[in-house]
């Protein structure tokens, strides 16, 4: 168990990445929570939303902020997977020999930017994710290893769906969380608006590096998960699994496949360094609630009944976190 001093050091930390976060971009305290949950978790993160919402600015300024490396990938139907993971070339020595070399893709980053992911073809899509997974590149006999921390952020956008090739089922499980990315309001516009016209431009500080970030993730593994909220995360996941007897009546109806295992563990790690970011070495039920939209939308499939009927993964997952919720406060 981590003392209290700990517990404090990692907090201010956190808060002052989202104070530097916030000097470039407004609002989106959601989005910007998600994606430092997904860093500190050890996993990668999905974001939909339409263009213009600050998805890549956010990147590039956690990287500033955390002094991290970063890289950004567009994707496009023509790209090939040498060009994320690299290649190997042929490098003319000086007494006339030649020697094959590897020269590292983009993918060698602590922070990558994968934009528009849906617009590149599978073979493409699936070299991202192996390293994704796996953590490493393999090229001939030889295995790079990708340097930690290692976060892919993943943009898809809602609309223009011609020419895009959505990620299949068993490839979105492998990211952490799904954030949708919406609107500013009126206020938040507001305030984007006047920094535009602002003379000077706000430059984030560094505030932390990997070193932190390693020693913040540490303390994350310290906070304690009570048995009866471990029960309540596996409930949670049980509840979307239509074949189960635990299931909700809606994802009995309306699901065709639900939560992978994976979704479990998801609700508790991301529950976790939310407790932090909360000030707490001890998960609570509201921190998994809190989470479960953004672990859990990508991992449900939905059947027709459910599109003629205009149900969505968040209706579905608002009925069944509500109904789980109630159970667990009776029991």
């Amino acid at each position: 168990m981590g003392t209290e001093a700990t517990l404090q050091a990692a907090v201010e930390r956190l808060n002052g990445v989202r104070r530097e976060i916030a000097k470039i971009i407004v609002g989106q305290e959601d989005v910007v929570d998600g994606v430092l949950i997904c860093l500190l978790a050890g996993g990668h993160v999905l974001l939909e939303g339409v263009p213009g919402l600050g998805k890549t600015t956010l990147l590039r300024t956690l990287a500033r902020t955390l002094q991290l490396k970063y890289s950004r990938i567009q994707f496009t139907p023509d790209l090939m997977p040498a060009d994320i993971v690299g290649s190997m070339i042929i490098d003319t020595e000086s007494g006339g020999g030649k020697s094959l070399r590897f020269q590292p893709g983009p993918i060698f980053a602590n922070l990558v930017l994968a934009d528009e992911i849906n617009r590149a073809t599978p073979k493409t899509q699936s070299a991202l994710l192996e390293a994704m997974q796996e953590r490493t590149v393999t090229s001939g006999t030889t295995t790079h290893h990708l340097e930690l921390p290692f976060l892919v952020m993943a943009t898809q956008n809602p609309i223009e769906m011609e020419g895009t090739y959505p990620l299949p089922e068993a490839q979105l499980d492998r990211f952490l969380m799904k954030i949708l990315v919406t609107y500013p309001s009126r206020e938040e516009l507001g305030r984007i608006v006047e920094r535009t016209i602002q003379r000077e431009e706000q430059v984030p500080v560094p505030v932390m590096d990997r070193e932190a970030i390693a020693e913040v993730r540490s303390v994350c593994r310290e906070v304690l998960v009570a048995p009866h909220v471990q029960e309540y995360a596996i409930q949670l996941v049980m509840a979307t699994q239509p074949e189960q007897s635990e299931a909700h009546e809606l994802s009995k109806k309306y699901v065709r496949y639900g939560s992978s295992p994976r979704g479990a563990q998801a609700l508790v790690e991301c529950g976790r360094v939310l407790a932090l970011m909360r000030g707490r070495f001890h998960l609570a039920i509201e921190d998994i609630t809190h989470v479960a939209p953004a672990v859990l939308r990508h991992r449900i499939i939905l059947n027709f009944d459910a599109h003629a009927d205009g149900q969505t993964p968040e209706t579905i997952l608002h009925a069944v976190i509500k109904g789980v919720t109630a159970h667990s406060s009776v029991a």
